[in-house]
């Protein structure tokens, strides 16, 4: 059964790249001194400016969109290959749809477009906030339904192909 997760709202990219672009033309003096301003302690002495770059440029990401969650670290962990992990984050991806709060989801039911909108609590259908698209779905039907295929966000598996 596939779980619908309802993420953030996207933080602003562009003001992101400009951020680490401006990291760019930090020496390494600057570079120690911006470390020791996120990280709240001196940086160790024998990293290169490339290391100091690349490790505040992922800390400015992580501040603005979180950490990998405990499932993707643990793919990572897990895969012996790159191969491997990027079919392992397929499988993933296709028991779990993130959605963004704004996002609208439509589907035609008897004739008529439904249109759901993925709200930060919930989803809003028909002047009503539902915990879950399931829920929405079995209240336009009015047959219990799977909310993420109903709305198209979960793939049927051919019949050829395996799991």
């Amino acid at each position: 059964m596939p779980r619908v997760r309802i993420g953030a709202a996207l933080p602003d990219r562009a003001a992101l790249d400009l951020e680490i672009a401006q990291l760019r033309d930090f020496d390494v003096q600057q570079l120690r001194s911006r470390w020791h301003t996120a990280f709240g302690r001196r940086p160790p002495p024998h990293l290169s400016r490339h290391l100091l770059f690349r490790t505040l440029a992922y800390r400015l990401q992580t501040d603005r969109w979180g950490e990998l969650d405990t499932e993707s670290r643990r793919l990572l962990d897990r895969s012996d290959s790159p191969e491997k992990a990027g079919q392992r984050a397929l499988d993933l991806s296709r028991r779990t749809v993130e959605l963004r709060p704004g996002t609208i989801l439509s589907r035609e039911w008897n004739g008529q477009m439904q249109r759901v909108a993925v709200l930060p609590e919930g989803f809003a259908w028909d002047g009503n906030t539902y915990p879950s698209l399931s829920q929405v779905a079995l209240a336009i039907t009015g047959t219990r339904w799977n909310g993420p295929r109903f709305f198209g966000l979960r793939d049927k598996p051919s019949k050829g192909s395996s799991p």
